[in-house]
This record gives structure tokens, C-alpha cells and sequence, in this order.
């Protein structure tokens, strides 16, 4: 159980209110589904191994198709998020009156920040 005081230490280095126990189960239920996830693959994966039902040859490359997988998977989600990323233009309004903001103040203190 040292991992779980590990990560009790890092969640209230980030965050002191993260001692809340609601907030520690949600994050050690997060960590018990991905090692049950891991268990299950390894499991899988030394059954193939022992039961021969697989060529033993396409076997030990099972680990790299899944990693070869997982970075597909990785892309296509970060390709779809792209496609139908939503546009605020509310926020991109705020977004330029902070900039502006920001500007006015700059040159108040005397740092040139340009004419655009």
C-alpha cells in the first residue's frame, strides 16, 4: 500500500483541500480499474503464452500491437477532438479585452510591448 500514500502525498502537495475522502476514493478507484486493466491484458497475455493457441512466434509481439494500438486509438481521439473542437466566440471577445488589458498595464510600467 506505498503507492497509495504516494499518492495521497502528491495529491496534497498539488492541492490540500484533495484530502477529502470523497476526492482520495474517486482518485484510488481510477487507480484500481487501470491495475485491473493491466492484470487482465497480462493475464490474457500468459494464457496465449502457456495454451500455444496462437503461434508462439505472434505471440511475443502481442505487447507491440497493443502499444501500436493504443497510439492509434491516442490519435484518433486527439484528431476527432480537433475536428469538433467547439469555438467560443464570447470567450475569444473576453480572451482580447484581457489582452488589451494586459497591454495597458505593461506600458504603464514602461515595458514596450509593441504596436499590434
Amino acid at each position: 500500500w506505498w503507492w497509495c500514500w504516494c499518492i495521497e502525498r502528491q495529491l496534497v502537495a498539488r492541492d490540500p483541500r484533495s484530502l477529502s475522502s470523497k476526492h482520495l476514493v474517486s482518485q484510488m478507484k481510477h487507480i484500481f480499474k487501470i491495475i485491473a486493466m493491466l492484470v487482465a491484458v497480462s493475464a490474457i497475455w500468459i494464457a496465449l503464452l502457456e495454451t500455444a493457441t496462437v503461434p508462439r512466434s505472434y505471440t511475443w509481439l502481442l505487447p507491440i500491437y497493443l502499444v501500436v494500438a493504443l497510439g492509434c486509438y491516442g490519435l484518433f481521439m486527439v484528431g476527432f477532438g480537433l475536428m469538433f473542437f467547439p469555438t467560443c466566440p464570447q470567450e475569444a471577445v473576453l480572451l482580447q479585452q484581457d489582452i488589451l488589458e494586459a497591454k495597458e498595464f505593461l506600458s504603464k510600467k514602461g515595458v514596450d510591448v509593441g504596436s499590434e
